[in-house]
């Protein structure tokens, strides 16, 4: 699976439209582009705001099994490709960020540490308190991805974003000094610190979305 986030060119976002109880059967099968995105909105919502987001309590039942059954992994894959301004966007966003915390902590921890000692004021990043080390970002987002986060949803998009800020500094340390002895891996690093930043923006713009109720 391809980590990298999708890029911030979207469409707005939208309500999801009524997923049928075949539909949610399929799932997660070969299903057309449409259909898809539908299923993409039905079940991040229901993992956000629980069952009382779908109006058909066979469909709920179904999806929770599935979740159940098939694991998160499959469930995230349906939201790779939505709108960073989105639900089911800005969750496919966390679960990315979950996956590289824990595929390889001992370089994201360093590029945290890196990255808290670069940033001249950190609370004008986020807040010292606010920002959330690997761990902590895990278990809120563990929290969020499994429904039983009981916070305001837009605190935890905005810690996610100050996370990816630190990240993309220490990511940018890291490049420079990469670039002494491998001018390749300094540029995939540069590019990868590029791409964490612009997540954060995304983050921080769903946060937003979300206070005011257009997170969808």
């Amino acid at each position: 699976m391809n980590y990298s986030p999708r890029s911030s060119s979207s469409p707005k976002p939208r309500r999801p439209a009524a997923l049928s109880a075949r539909d949610a059967d399929r799932i997660p099968g070969d299903v057309d582009p449409a259909t898809r995105g539908e299923m993409a909105h039905t079940t991040a919502s229901i993992i956000v705001n629980g069952a009382r987001s779908a109006e058909d309590p066979e469909i709920v039942d179904r999806l929770i099994r599935l979740v159940e059954i098939e694991g998160l992994d499959t469930i995230a894959g349906l939201w790779a490709d939505a709108a960073p301004n989105t639900l089911p966007g800005a969750l496919w966003r966390l679960y990315v960020l979950r996956e590289l915390v824990r595929r390889d902590p001992e370089n994201i921890t360093r590029r945290y540490r890196l990255g808290i000692v670069a940033a001249p004021v950190a609370e004008a990043i986020a807040g010292a308190a606010a920002i959330p080390g690997p761990m902590d970002l895990r278990r809120v987002v563990d929290a969020v991805l499994t429904g039983v986060y009981t916070g305001d949803l837009s605190i935890a998009l905005e810690r996610a974003a100050a996370f990816c800020r630190i990240l993309a500094l220490g990511g940018a340390m890291d490049a420079d000094a990469a670039e002494l002895v491998a001018e390749h891996h300094a540029r995939h690093l540069t590019f990868a610190a590029a791409t964490m930043d612009r997540t954060a923006d995304e983050l921080d713009d769903a946060a937003r979305l979300w206070r005011i109720g257009r997170l969808e």
